[in-house]
């Protein structure tokens, strides 16, 4: 399966026999103008179309989603601009959303950027894991959210909303793939109503694996590979019209080697470079073992609604549990590459969960409104273990991290008419998180560090009113202009690898940000164009940002202020029947105003790390009918993403170049709609760009992204 020639020349040969087929049929084609689907998203914690919600929002439909194999992520940051995605490893990915993300996992820290899952809060970086296999849609929220999702959403959220049971009737799906690297995928629903239609159940369940994209000339294995299981169970009941039940179990195990690190340059100034040998080789590293990320993540989740006279009731309760480990080589490379080794990983054991009780509106109120109480509870037992061999002489150090968090809340936000065009829209949140916090260092041996053994306990509370005010104009049912303040919160926390008691013990502080943000949301031409804009202005105050040190401690700081301003415009046209074109591009301009590391270093008027200032996603498809009732489908997506700095000091070497993305597929589906088959391709032109990199002891040390690939994926509906 390394060599997919035949697959490719297979697909062609289709393809080409399809295509006279619809050559014929297209005579039988009218040139009426098709409309676009209504999107419906929960922004704002209740459904409504897109272009009625006051919010910046990248919505992925469940066709989307199957189409373009977006399963996790990384493939939602590709084709989404504004959001930004860093493999540090992909096992416990840092996302970014309007050039707002958090670079620490340590066990007293939070992301700046959040993920839920069918509206729960995922607390930590390596529960982000998700297969998104029989979801509903895919929403990127952007900007401050800090008044109806949970806690610490400063920068945006991710919102996955995965398909509940169907009461209607049985149904029932399944789809399988392979591909080149050896990639062999199946995954299968099957939706059961009971109970005289009062009820029903709803199983899924996926299987992914592919060898590695890397191949270890040392140990002569292949890293990076995937083999990842998930499966989920969700029971729906309705005995009465006026309650609605809904219980979810779901789960993911996932092992996988590597990943796969390279020495990508050399830091002249440093005499510790002559340690290293450059390997800019992305199909090949040499680190001196096989590393290992392995992962298991499980959840469980209650909805209880309640229709009363005047609003509906919902408690939304759930429970999360991680268990975590990964280990590799932090150099790529070994005794005959380099004279320094430099390896380790993480372990973590966390379990949290939280309690959500809100009244909302009834969805026929003039005014609608929601009011509620949140408390969301975790308790994560991190280690961070860093080993160092030099000359043949060896140290290990070893930061073992207690953290309990606490964090309470209650909030409510409100819609109201002025006239019948012209709406206000209000929101508050209280949020308090109380932290306890311990780290123990227990370095063996201090071979680069002249650091102390120490065991500290601290513990801290952080409070916060976050909110939102804005109007919204509807000057008719296809305009929407709307203008919009909101103030975002993450609480502050504390260090995970500190050199000393005394910077243990010294904590950050919380982050702010407020934005500014006007838009416009139309309908044209008779429904056949979409066209979205908005342009925002984000106030950031103390950042919080982290640094290696000389002596590879890594420290989180606050910031100072920053500003950032974007503009991001959104194009859904349906020229002519069977034909699409959907465009999307964000500008984003990210700068600190105050920022000084450390003394005599200004920082001030340099670009935030890991943003770029340009993001432009393109995706053409087309859809020829052919005789007999059986379609095909030409779909392409193309990324481009202008310069990043990976470090805020935006010096080389720590530079990304612009990047090309290229994706594409072709779909036929037999007339009966239960069948589907897909010659699928995702980065065609086998662009190479770097995922992570971060200088230290003399050297450059990152990651690539993976290269082509390409496969062959058939699906079947009941």
């Amino acid at each position: 399966m390394r060599d997919h020639r035949g697959l490719w020349a297979g697909g062609a040969a289709a393809a080409a026999l399809l295509a006279g087929q619809a050559a014929m049929a297209q005579e039988a084609q009218t040139a009426e103008v098709s409309t676009l689907e209504e999107v419906v998203v929960t922004a704002q914690r209740r459904a409504q179309s897109l272009q009625d919600v006051p919010v910046t929002v990248t919505a992925f439909g469940a066709e989307q989603v199957e189409e373009a194999r977006i399963r996790e992520v990384q493939d939602v940051a590709t084709l989404t601009p504004g959001l930004q995605f860093d493999a540090f490893p992909s096992s416990q990915p840092r996302i970014a959303i309007r050039g707002i993300g958090s670079s620490d996992r340590g066990a007293a820290g939070d992301p700046s950027a959040a993920v839920f899952l069918d509206d729960i809060y995922i607390g930590r970086p390596a529960a982000v894991a998700f297969d998104a296999f029989d979801v509903e849609r895919i929403e990127v929220l952007k900007g401050p959210q800090g008044t109806l999702f949970g806690r610490n959403v400063v920068g945006g959220a991710i919102n996955v909303v995965t398909r509940r049971p169907d009461l209607a009737g049985f149904d029932a799906a399944a789809e399988t793939t392979v591909g080149n690297h050896e990639r062999l995928e199946g995954a299968g629903m099957v939706n059961a109503p009971f109970a005289d239609g009062t009820a029903a159940v709803r199983l899924s369940g996926a299987w992914r694996t592919h060898d590695g994209y890397v191949r270890n000339t040392f140990t002569g294995d292949r890293v990076e590979d995937q083999d990842t299981r998930s499966g989920r169970i969700s029971l729906r009941a309705e005995p009465q019209p006026e309650l609605r039940l809904l219980a979810t179990l779901d789960g993911t195990r996932s092992r996988e080697t590597g990943p796969a690190q390279h020495v990508l340059d050399l830091d002249a100034g440093d005499p510790l470079s002559a340690f290293w040998t450059i390997n800019r080789d992305r199909g090949e590293t040499a680190g001196s073992y096989l590393g290992y990320q392995d992962r298991d993540t499980w959840g469980a989740r209650v909805q209880v609604e309640r229709d009363l006279p005047f609003a509906t009731l919902i408690y939304l309760g759930s429970y999360r549990d991680l268990d975590y480990a990964a280990a590799y080589d932090f150099d790529g490379g070994n005794p005959t590459t380099n004279l320094v080794d430099i390896s380790g990983g993480n372990e973590e054991q966390s379990t949290f969960y939280s309690h959500e009780l809100r009244l909302s509106a009834l969805p026929e109120s003039d005014v609608q409104w929601i009011a509620g109480a949140y408390l969301f509870r975790s308790q994560t037992d991190r280690r961070d273990i860093l080993d160092l061999d030099i000359a043949g002489s060896s140290g290990r150090e070893v930061y073992a991290q207690a953290a309990e968090l606490s964090s309470y809340a209650v909030f409510a936000d409100v819609t109201a008419p002025v006239t019948e065009q012209l709406s206000a829209v209000a929101g508050v949140r209280y949020t308090r998180d109380d932290k306890d916090y311990r780290i123990d260092n227990l370095a063996s041996t201090e071979l680069y560090r002249a650091g102390e053994r120490f065991d500290v306990s601290v513990a801290d509370d952080y409070e916060a009113v976050t909110w939102r005010a804005g109007l919204t104009w509807a000057a008719t049912d296809d305009h929407l202009l709307y203008g919009m303040i909101s103030r975002g919160f993450k609480s502050g926390g504390f260090q995970d690898t500190p050199s000393s008691a005394a910077d243990a013990a010294d904590g950050f502080e919380p982050e702010f940000a407020t934005q500014y943000e006007i838009g416009q949301k139309s309908v044209l031409l008779g429904g056949a164009v979409v066209w979205n804009n908005t342009l925002y202005i984000m106030k950031y105050d103390d950042l919080q940002t982290r640094r290696t040190l000389p002596n590879l401690s890594v420290v989180t700081d606050n910031a100072g202020r920053a500003t950032i301003k974007g503009y991001e415009t959104y194009l859904q046209w349906r020229p002519f029947v069977g034909a699409s074109l959907v465009t999307s591009y964000a500008y984003t301009d990210g700068r600190f105003d105050e920022f000084s590391p450390e003394p005599g270093v200004d920082y001030a008027g340099n670009r935030i790390s890991r943003t770029p200032e340009h993001k432009l996603v393109v995706s053409p498809s087309y859809t020829a009918a052919l005789a007999g009732g059986a379609d095909l489908r030409f779909a392409l997506d193309y990324a481009y993403e202008s310069r990043i700095f990976d470090d805020n000091s935006n010096q080389p070497p720590e530079v990304r170049d612009p990047t090309h993305f290229v994706d594409a597929r072709v779909i036929f589906t037999d007339p009966s709609r239960h069948w589907t088959v897909s010659l699928w391709g995702k980065n065609l032109t086998d662009e190479v760009t770097r995922t992570f990199q971060s200088v230290f002891l003399g050297a450059n040390f990152g990651a690539y992204n993976p290269p082509r690939t390409y496969g062959l994926s058939l699906n079947w509906t009941y």
